[in-house]
């Protein structure tokens, strides 16, 4: 199916997919809370694994596990031939301490699930059921997959790579995303991008050491690496399109050992987030020319690495608005925002937007007692969540496969 043919979703009992969404919460909510407390780190994850395919044990799925990182890929067919749609949930916590003062906290030490992943496995093991119970509605096959490794290990493009859109061969996807900074159970999203690239920048300054009080009898990385970063921040203003923004978050530099000793070298790391691939190849050109430029005019070196993250996550838009009319009539469109603009994190869900018709969508998960705008976001030691809106999340997964499919 192509998305031209998507003009609105079919007709769905929303308020049923509700219900049993509700029904479904209490053993979404306890999976979550047994995969919070043994977060697991990159693309090997093998006790977050064991409890998914626990949780899909008595389920009449196809399910497959990957062999270069621990996902599992489990696959519902429909009550007839029709389009293939994939539904993804990532896996992996993050490299750091939780102070969230959950019942249910990590119990390893340096990882935590602050993104919220530990959600998005129970939301979508809960939908797999659902759409298990619904399989005679549907006319196509869904592919539920549990991906590790999106916290920068690339594990998206892993599992494309083992086979994830072709065998039956993908048409669609479908992601969704928690975050605390929206009230609770709504959802958004928006057609175009809606989150940036992520490239990560290294700039090595190279001159002469010597003695503090001499400076002259020396070359000094230092003051050289201070002007190229002040020289980035007016590059990026008076170079990039408003429309198209960037931003270059000079976050570290690394120079010296003591107070009265010139180092040879000066190192600095930033972040480089885009969200249109021209301006971010440009922005990849200049950030050369003027790091080597200006080392150059005060007498030193300067050598530039680039690391490529994650490329522009990218909905498309007919799909997207089909997934906003999709999930309107789930929640009611006071519930549903069609965001102005991209956020700046980045996702790896980009590399299957690539290749297949598909969007992300923002879930609402502000604990109660606390604001929207004030709540501690993803990547927060002490990032909570709303388990009840987990139900609208499972609700939602069901809903687009079910007009998809329908």
């Amino acid at each position: 199916m192509s998305t031209s043919e998507i003009d609105r979703p079919v007709a769905l009992d929303t308020a049923g997919l509700l219900a049993e969404a509700q029904e479904l919460l209490p053993d979404t909510v306890q999976l979550r809370r047994r995969i919070h407390r043994e977060p697991e780190l990159g693309l090997d994850l093998p006790l977050t694994q064991a409890k998914i395919l626990a949780a899909l044990d008595d389920l009449d799925l196809e399910v497959t596990t990957g062999t270069a990182l621990s996902s599992v890929v489990a696959t519902l067919a429909g009550d007839g031939p029709g389009p293939v749609i994939v539904l993804r949930g990532d896996m992996d916590a993050l490299p750091m301490p939780e102070d969230s003062g959950e019942p249910f906290a990590s119990e390893h030490p340096g990882m935590m699930h602050a993104c919220g992943h530990d959600s998005h496995v129970a939301m979508l093991a809960g939908a797999a059921r659902l759409l298990h119970a619904r399989r005679r509605e549907l006319r196509g096959t869904v592919k539920f997959l549990f991906q590790p490794g999106e916290e920068g290990y690339h594990g998206a493009r892993y599992c494309i790579e083992e086979g994830l859109l072709t065998d039956p061969e993908v048409d669609a996807g479908f992601a969704l995303h928690i975050t605390p900074n929206r009230r609770s159970g709504t959802l958004a999203t928006r057609p175009g991008p809606l989150m940036a690239a992520a490239d990560t920048v290294k700039i090595r300054v190279t001159g002469q050491g010597g003695h503090a009080s001499m400076p002259h009898g020396a070359t000094d990385p230092v003051p050289v690496a201070c002007e190229i970063v002040t020289a980035l921040q007016t590059m990026i203003t008076r170079t990039v399109d408003a429309f198209k923004p960037a931003v270059l978050t000079v976050a570290s530099i690394q120079a010296g050992t003591t107070s009265n000793v010139i180092p040879e070298g000066a190192e600095m790391l930033a972040t480089l987030r885009t969200v249109d691939e021209r301006t971010r190849e440009a922005v990849h050109e200049r950030i050369e020319l003027l790091a080597t430029g200006i080392a150059s005019a005060h007498g030193c070196g300067a050598v530039v690495e680039i690391d490529r993250g994650y490329p522009v996550t990218v909905n498309d838009a007919d799909f997207a608005e089909f997934a906003i009319g999709v999930m309107r009539d789930l929640v009611g469109p006071s519930n549903v925002t069609v965001m102005d603009a991209p956020v700046m994190g980045a996702e790896d869900w980009s590399y299957v937007l690539q290749e297949v018709p598909g969007a992300m969508a923002f879930l609402g998960v502000c604990p109660e007692g606390d604001r929207p705008r004030t709540a501690h976001a993803c990547h927060s030691n002490r990032m909570r969540l709303d388990e009840e809106a987990m139900a609208v999340g499972i609700a939602a997964y069901a809903a687009v496969a079910l007009s998809y499919l329908g």
